[in-house]
């Protein structure tokens, strides 16, 4: 048997639910019901729809329609009586009027249960207007708890902010080395000595890892597309050099391998796109071949490194003495574009690396070593620092820091680790070039 509330429900469920425009909101208006959705893109669509006219239309409608069935109930039961009549002699009807007046009864068979069940359900129309009444005070908080914003406004001020932090970062100077903490293994493999790097002036969905094995006798250089790449084993590509390197202090940047060529001062650049040599050029008075190398030797004479000012050079050389002497290098002619001189030994210097235009410099490559000096090349100038690492595995053959990762990378005894830094930070004023 149907009942009203079979004939309404559907009814109510798409007046409640179906799609609506959306429209300001005014509480005074009357009953609203939300509805949500989402677009091709995943976002969340948020409808209102007054319903308070609908209910009034609904209540009108349907006192009208039960005042008519009332004066249909006889004349149906009447039809049907009729109807039976006829049907037990349908040879004296016309066939054409017999089909005619059949369909006419079978579309008014469904209202006969309807008006059975009519006087009880009646009361179903102020129900559902209380229970309106009800879902428009929960809505109400709903709105007050979510407030005022639509998805375009709340997207508008995240990307607000985001210039803002962005503002914000450009306005820290450079920073000063505080601490180093870690480090973090990420690989055991190798011999003893050996580089790993990523490239600084990659995008940030570009994280390819180079790997280049042993400080002498070797030219291959194994690519791997990401980190999870490098620790799982998976190379995408290796690279056979024309020459041979010497040490450890290799560096990649904006694409290009730059290394020390064996038993020379002459720094290649090798593109990784086109396979071969850009350009090379010989590092003028460089010792080279452990004439000043690292405390570890390993022909680690010429240190290769790159920061957020761009690519160094740190070596030594007789006229200084066998001191480091730092030469910023054009990236793609690699003439010197400026040189400084310091007072510490190259022979003393466990590694060293550049942040923010100063060379940071250890004093051992063994268990116990600390960063022990610094040199500012915008100020020319030097102080002595006790900045202590963990060298967890006791031989330290590489230390470079990369600008885009704040990290340094090490080769630690065959273990390929990773160091974090802290950094001090100087907000900018005006006044400051």
């Amino acid at each position: 048997m149907w009942s009203l509330s079979v004939v309404l429900n559907p009814l109510l469920f798409l007046l409640l639910f179906g799609y609506c425009p959306s429209v300001t909101i005014r509480p005074k208006e009357g009953w609203q019901v939300y509805s949500s959705a989402q677009d091709a893109d995943g976002r969340c669509i948020c409808t209102v729809q007054n319903m308070s006219q609908s209910i009034e239309v609904l209540n009108l409608r349907t006192q009208r329609d039960f005042q008519y069935i009332m004066r249909m109930e006889s004349q149906i039961k009447g039809l049907r009586s009729k109807f039976r009549q006829i049907e037990s002699d349908r040879k004296t009807l016309v066939n054409k009027n017999f089909q005619e007046l059949k369909g006419k009864m079978e579309s008014l068979q469904p209202l006969i249960p309807v008006l059975e069940q009519y006087k009880t359900d009646a009361k179903l129309i102020s129900q559902f207007k209380e229970e309106i009444r009800n879902l428009s005070g929960v809505l109400m908080g709903i709105q007050e708890e979510m407030g005022a914003y639509d998805y375009e406004e709340l997207q508008q001020r995240v990307l607000n902010l985001e210039n803002r932090l962005r503002n914000c970062m450009n306005k820290l100077t450079c920073g000063k080395l505080m601490k180093i903490t870690g480090p973090l293994t990420v690989k055991t493999s190798g011999t003893r000595f050996g580089a790993w790097m990523t490239d600084p002036q990659a995008s940030p969905k570009t994280n390819r890892v180079w790997y280049m094995d042993s400080y002498t006798n070797n030219k291959i250089v194994k690519e791997y597309k990401s980190l999870a790449d490098f620790v799982a084993g998976v190379e995408s590509r290796t690279y056979n050099l024309p020459f041979k390197w010497a040490g450890t202090n290799h560096v990649v940047y904006n694409g290009s391998l730059y290394y020390n060529k064996m038993q020379s001062n002459i720094i290649v650049r090798y593109s990784f796109e086109t396979g071969r040599v850009v350009t090379q050029r010989a590092l003028e008075s460089a010792g080279f071949h452990n004439v000043y190398p690292y405390t570890w030797g390993g022909f680690s004479d010429i240190d290769l490194m790159a920061d957020e000012l761009g690519l160094w050079a740190v070596y030594a050389t007789n006229q200084n003495a066998g001191n480091i002497v730092i030469s910023q290098l054009n990236p793609d002619t690699l003439q010197i574009l400026n040189t400084w001189n310091t007072e510490y030994s190259k022979r003393n210097a466990g590694e060293s690396f550049m942040i923010c235009g100063t060379l940071y410099i250890t004093n051992s490559h063994l268990t116990g070593a600390k960063v022990y000096y610094a040199y500012s090349t915008k100020t020319s100038t030097y102080e002595y620092t006790d900045i202590p690492f963990h060298n967890q595995y006791f031989h330290m053959s590489m230390l470079d820091y990369n600008a885009r990762d704040r990290t340094l990378y090490g080769w630690n005894n065959g273990h390929q680790v990773l160091f974090n830094v802290t950094l001090f930070h100087i907000i900018k004023t005006e006044d400051d070039s």
